[in-house]
């Protein structure tokens, strides 16, 4: 009876507050809307001059598919190699071809007619992405133009994502972030401004148990998380075209789990904060730790071994394979079975926590 008191409260400040249900609203449409058109896996606008010591058919050939390529911009021929140097020290081109003498006539009598790929690796993703374009191109052409054709001897088949497309993986990772910003921050902010405003000092001489405070603060976040992942799956379906692969309803159960987690969490260091500022930098410090050893953008196997141990400990790198497992895959219930049971585990531990870390004046 008191905790339903208590979540009405707690509904009836969030309502009266001029700012909260804007944000609950509006921040996973701008999230949904904007950021998968500008976290594009995709490096596009490599600036590309060309040295041409051949003067050849094919080497024309080679800059004209440059020019139509929608990778590339094409800044222009350079006479020499040093010359083209000089253009990337300027700033004007990221990568540089040169294409050697006799490249067609080595060609046509079946020779290998090597190039050359220099690229700029100050930005090492652009100039490794775009060199790996360009070798690419030039690896077709040179099979194309090739006299005697062989036919591979391997084929490729894209699973899952046939279209390769990257808001297809990128969607799941942004679930992600909106649940953990949304139910990290906010229920750490509501303790501590209650510490501020001195209203849980009032609180504190009340018979209330520290089991019903607690719950109090989570279930209403708990409820707002349901309505975040809702508009989620739409923005997803209405914008994109896509919807999961797997069953709505175990996407929904992980999200109700990492709901509880965050939510403890922000409880946690709320507990142990005086000041809305403390707690800010306290819990942006744990997302940014979390975010970036969750496997969420960097794949774990890439990380040293040292990190790929220190993961082991992040509730988020367990839902985000999971969600992807689901959302991406396919996968049912019982492919969920381990990363969910894990979940599971951090939620009942960092739960409790927050409960036996709150401290009441009886």
């Amino acid at each position: 009876m008191i905790l339903r008191y208590l979540i009405k409260k707690e509904m009836i400040q969030i309502r009266n507050n001029t700012f909260l249900p804007r944000m609950i609203l509006m921040f996973p449409i701008v999230i949904m809307l904007v950021i998968p058109w500008v976290t594009t896996m995709e490096v596009k606008n490599i600036q590309v001059t060309i040295v041409d010591q051949d003067c050849s058919t094919l080497s024309r050939r080679m800059i004209h598919r440059v020019e139509a390529s929608q990778y590339f911009k094409f800044k222009g021929l350079s006479a020499t190699y040093d010359e083209a140097l000089k253009v990337i020290e300027h700033s004007n081109a990221d990568v540089v071809l040169v294409i050697p003498q006799h490249y067609e006539r080595d060609q046509l009598n079946g020779k290998t007619a090597n190039v050359l790929i220099a690229a700029n690796a100050v930005n090492g993703s652009k100039g490794g992405i775009g060199s790996a374009y360009l070798s690419n191109m030039v690896s077709q052409s040179i099979t194309e133009n090739h006299v005697i054709r062989a036919e591979l001897p391997f084929s490729t088949i894209e699973m899952f994502n046939p279209h390769k497309d990257y808001k297809v993986f990128m969607i799941p990772a942004l679930i992600c972030m909106v649940m953990v910003m949304m139910c990290g921050f906010l229920p750490t902010l509501n303790i501590v401004s209650e510490k501020e405003t001195g209203t849980i000092e009032q609180i504190n001489v009340t018979p209330i148990s520290k089991l019903d405070f607690i719950l109090s603060k989570l279930i209403p976040y708990w409820l707002i998380a349901m309505v975040v992942i809702t508009e989620c799956f739409i923005l997803s379906w209405l914008v994109y075209g896509i919807v999961p692969a797997g069953s709505i309803w175990v996407l929904y159960l992980l999200s109700m789990v990492l709901a509880l987690i965050f939510s403890g969490i922000g409880l946690i260091i709320s507990n142990y904060s005086d000041a809305m500022q403390q707690a800010m930098l306290m819990m942006w410090f744990v997302m940014v730790c979390v975010i970036l050893l969750s496997g969420l953008f960097t794949p774990i196997s890439s990380m040293p071994d040292w990190a790929q141990t220190i993961t082991m400990g992040n509730p988020l790198r367990y839902f985000i394979d999971a969600m992807r497992t689901v959302f991406v895959r396919g996968g049912d219930f019982h492919s969920i079975v381990y990363p969910l049971s894990v979940l599971v585990t951090f939620a009942i531990v960092i739960d409790s926590w927050a409960v036996f870390s709150y401290k009441k004046i009886r």
